[in-house]
């Protein structure tokens, strides 16, 4: 059985399609724009974008956000904490973090389609101290250590 994700949403928004998959085998659910007016995104700007959804994520997953590739190509548009996580005890509302980072101002107006929901699941771990940790071949090696 497959788990279920709970919406609901401002009755203002009741217009806009609920986030979907656009394909069989898509990974992301496509969200929506849901604000009133154009938001427009300078160079260099960051700007919240709503989606007028409240979500209910099952215990054991989270929801990521992120870019839509072409909007990203395209665009220059990205999340500055991609992906943005959504906790399953989280009730407000789904809003997505977006920046330009083209040289061209960039518009979102409603119901456009402007980032991605994956919902994944989450393993809680117990954290433990220990003195010394396991060694690897890679051991302390930093970035670029295991290749070039």
């Amino acid at each position: 059985m497959k788990p279920q994700l709970r919406i609901t949403r401002r009755p203002e928004t009741r217009d806009l399609p609920l986030p979907r998959y656009m394909s069989e085998l898509a990974a992301g659910l496509d969200l929506h724009a849901a604000n009133d007016a154009p938001i427009t995104i300078a160079p260099g700007e960051i700007k919240l974008i709503p989606t007028g959804l409240f979500l209910e994520i099952p215990p054991g997953y989270e929801g990521q956000v992120r870019a839509r590739s072409g909007l990203a190509l395209r665009h220059g548009l990205m999340l500055p904490n991609a992906p943005g996580t959504i906790d399953a005890d989280y009730r407000g509302e789904l809003q997505v973090i977006i920046g330009n980072c083209s040289r061209e101002p960039f518009t979102i107006t409603r119901g456009m389609r402007f980032a991605q929901l994956v919902i994944a699941p989450v393993a809680h771990v117990e954290v433990v101290e220990v003195e010394e940790l396991s060694g690897t071949s890679r051991s302390g090696g930093g970035f670029g250590h295991t290749g070039h």
